[in-house]
């Protein structure tokens, strides 16, 4: 009898081939990324900092990242952080070991992200963003959920003029080709 084998199908980025640049911002769908949605009571913080390699952030709009710069927490609410993990690690598997209550869920499949770059790149969130993304409103490791067009995205500043903006998969053609309309309003202004 005849042995069959079974291959995994390969994921598909939804974003795949997708990129927009001009002289104000660049538009472009980020590397594949490992991310955690956790929840955990503040006697809980300590261990699971630990086991994640990053201090969780205690502060809102605060976000942290391990000394690689490969692993970051965002702080979403008192009690909530999205964990992502951009080298290959398993913040989920790493948590597994915690024994104080917290909730851990992968949700690497649900979600996506868009990197928007450049002089032009606050303008463009601001489009359809009703927050303030100013420096000197939202600094640099500032992050927040929010909304950009009609979808919730959670908005993560990683340079002064650098944001990772952070969707579920199934809005992130929308928010691309919301945010490429604003991409060329930006360059008009520029």
């Amino acid at each position: 009898m005849a042995k069959s084998t079974t291959v995994a199908p390969a994921r598909v980025h939804p974003l795949a081939g997708r990129k927009v640049s001009n002289k104000a911002v660049t538009l472009a769908p980020a590397e594949p990324a490992a991310r955690m949605s956790l929840r955990a009571k503040p006697e809980a913080i300590a261990a699971l900092s630990k086991a994640l390699g990053v201090k969780l952030p205690d502060r809102h709009k605060t976000s942290a990242t391990n000394k690689a710069g490969a692993r970051a927490a965002l702080w979403l609410g008192p009690d909530e952080w999205l964990v992502i993990d951009m080298a290959g690690g398993d913040p989920t598997a790493d948590c597994a070991g915690v024994k104080l209550l917290h909730s851990a869920v992968d949700v690497s499949h649900r979600n996506t992200a868009i990197l928007v770059e450049g002089l032009g790149a606050e303008a463009t969130l601001n489009a359809g963003c009703p927050q303030d993304l100013s420096l000197a409103a939202f600094p640099v490791g500032a992050c927040s959920r929010t909304i950009v067009g009609k979808i919730e995205i959670v908005i993560w500043r990683t340079g002064e003029t650098a944001f990772r903006v952070e969707c579920w998969r199934s809005f992130s053609a929308y928010a691309f080709d919301f945010l490429e309309e604003a991409a060329r309003d930006a360059a008009i202004a520029a």
